[in-house]
């Protein structure tokens, strides 16, 4: 029979693994000189927040984020790195060393800022993981919300995105 506590630690345990990779994820977007594979490790870095809204039983939004930003967003954008005639390959150009005497330093700070605020802010609150107040289960409140009020929205946005599609390719053809 589990326990509570041993299922909290097995999450604990799924989200520092998860928290790693997308760390590792992370770098290596920033630090690749090959657009292509920041691209390819930008999606693992999506992929693993779509896997810590599974830890948190948030189905619905692991999903959306799997369908708009891996499907949608990142398609996109290599299509765009594909059809503009960008270099492929490594680009020496794409590494600026003088960046990161100011970015690590800004970045530390911002991590240290954010570490506070949210010790501060959450201080001693616990989340309910069923019973009153519990929001578990509730996907179909969520997407009912989400298709009826903001339908015109959604379909918005894809065409949008079709549209950048469209005009990416265009202005890659060759005349």
């Amino acid at each position: 029979m589990l326990l509570a506590s041993d299922i909290q630690v097995a999450q604990n345990i799924g989200f520092g693994i998860i928290a790693l990779v997308m760390v590792i994820g992370a770098l290596r977007v920033v630090t690749s000189s090959n657009v292509v594979h920041a691209a390819l490790w930008l999606i693992a870095v999506m992929a693993g927040a779509a896997a810590q809204y599974l830890l948190l039983s948030a189905e619905f939004v692991a999903v959306t984020q799997v369908l708009v930003y891996i499907g949608a967003v990142m398609v996109l954008f290599l299509f765009g790195v594909m059809l503009t005639r960008a270099k492929l390959g490594k680009d020496v150009d794409l590494d600026n060393a003088g960046a990161w005497k100011i970015g690590a330093p800004v970045a530390l700070l911002l991590l240290g800022v954010m570490g506070y605020v949210l010790v501060k802010g959450f201080d001693d609150t616990k989340i309910a993981v069923s019973g009153e107040g519990s929001t578990v289960g509730q996907n179909s409140l969520l997407s009912d919300k989400i298709f009826s009020t903001y339908a015109l929205p959604f379909w918005a946005l894809s065409f949008v995105l079709l549209a950048a599609v469209i005009g990416a390719i265009v202005l890659a053809r060759k005349d």
